[in-house]
């Protein structure tokens, strides 16, 4: 999905947001696969009024994802921290919606 993302977003000539948007699409999809369980995962990239919309749906209503705070000697637990960060640096923000069932993370082209 890394790569889908990088060059749909490339050939689109949104090169400025291709680096943020496939970190986020990385972290969101394998925060979907590891933790959902369900089957089947959707990704949906959208621009309106200059503003990058990802979504990535799983499927699986109730899991809430939450930034954690891991110690510095843990491997895992950042991405959403990651996904934040890259967020408020493009004026944006992240969340979940459908009931847990989708995480979506929206990039301003414009990064300050």
């Amino acid at each position: 999905m890394r790569r889908v993302t990088r060059e749909r977003l490339t050939s689109c000539g949104l090169n400025c947001v291709a680096d943020d948007a496939t970190l986020v699409v990385s972290e969101l999809i394998t925060n979907a696969i590891l933790h959902s369980g369900g089957r089947q995962i959707r990704l949906t990239l959208d621009l309106h009024d200059g503003v990058l919309h990802i979504r990535v749906h799983d499927g699986v209503p109730g899991l809430r994802p939450s930034e954690q705070v891991p110690s510095d000697d843990d491997e895992h637990g950042r991405g959403l921290a990651l996904v934040q960060a890259i967020a408020h640096s493009r004026q944006g923000t992240w969340g979940i919606s459908d009931g847990g069932a989708t995480t979506w993370c929206e990039l301003a082209l414009a990064a300050s």
